[in-house]
């Protein structure tokens, strides 16, 4: 399947908690560096006519006023997690001006949270104005949204299955601490890498940055950059001075381009 051009915007790079954390006052907490202020986990996939979102956590509103998104065409939900899903009211918007269901790409387990956590969305007898999403089944088989093709990457997030995706020469992972050899080959020959690196010190189901650095090397990508942040993991400016070429923080408002 060919990919068109495409441009990936970083909507979110920060953790459950995003950053600043409510009630820190720690230095990246507090700083006052726009790289330092950090929404939860999402990206916008754009080609010249089809629009993607990955992930619709607690700040999905205003990361689509922030990135001036007018049109919509699907969500892909990479797992059920709150600071994933819990935003996913807010697509009502783009059903009502585009006046058509929004196609919510999900797999088995996150279906089933989804109509859990938003019933009513779900009821027989709707409320008017609650959004109308219609549910498709996310599994490993490759599928195409509009013009892009779409390569489900199944990751281990401790012992819940994610799923990570890959657009043409680009790939994004978060919330995974274990990646097997079958779906490595999936992103093998990838550009552009994203890759969740929560802190330094080693967590239960995330990749440390250290962790995250050794994925990006074994998979000899080009470029990676890193999401998922935590304020643990320290300033954005400080880290990023010491990672290797070509591995970077990511930050919130960072556009690639995929000619």
């Amino acid at each position: 399947m060919k990919c068109p051009p495409l441009k990936i915007t970083i909507l979110g790079t920060g953790t459950s908690s995003g950053v600043p954390m409510i009630a820190c006052s720690c230095a990246v907490c507090t700083s006052t560096d726009s790289k330092d202020k950090r929404y939860r986990c999402s990206i916008l996939v754009e080609s010249s006519t089809t629009t993607i979102v990955v992930d619709t956590g607690p700040d999905f509103r205003s990361q689509m006023l922030m990135a001036g998104v007018k049109k919509l065409d699907a969500v892909c939900i990479t797992h059920h997690h709150k600071d994933h899903i819990a935003g996913l009211d807010d697509v009502k918007a783009f059903c009502y001006f585009q006046e058509q269901p929004m196609t919510v790409y999900a797999t088995p387990l996150t279906q089933d949270a989804i109509r859990r956590e938003f019933a009513y969305v779900f009821d027989k007898q709707k409320y008017p104005g609650v959004p109308d999403i219609r549910l498709e089944l996310l599994t490993e088989q490759p599928f195409m949204i509009g013009n892009i093709p779409v390569t489900p990457i199944r990751v281990w997030h401790l012992r819940m299955p994610v799923m990570g995706f890959r657009f043409g020469d680009f790939t994004y992972i978060t919330d995974a601490n274990q990646i097997e050899d079958d779906q490595f080959d999936k992103i093998k020959g990838t550009h552009t890498l994203v890759l969740n690196a929560l802190r330094h010190e080693k967590h239960i189901s995330h990749f440390t940055l250290n962790q995250a650095l050794e994925v990006a090397e074994q998979l000899d990508v080009p470029d990676a950059y890193f999401t998922h942040i935590s304020h643990q993991l320290g300033k954005h400016a400080d880290v990023g001075a010491t990672l290797p070429l070509n591995r970077y923080l990511a930050y919130d408002g960072l556009q690639l381009f995929f000619p």
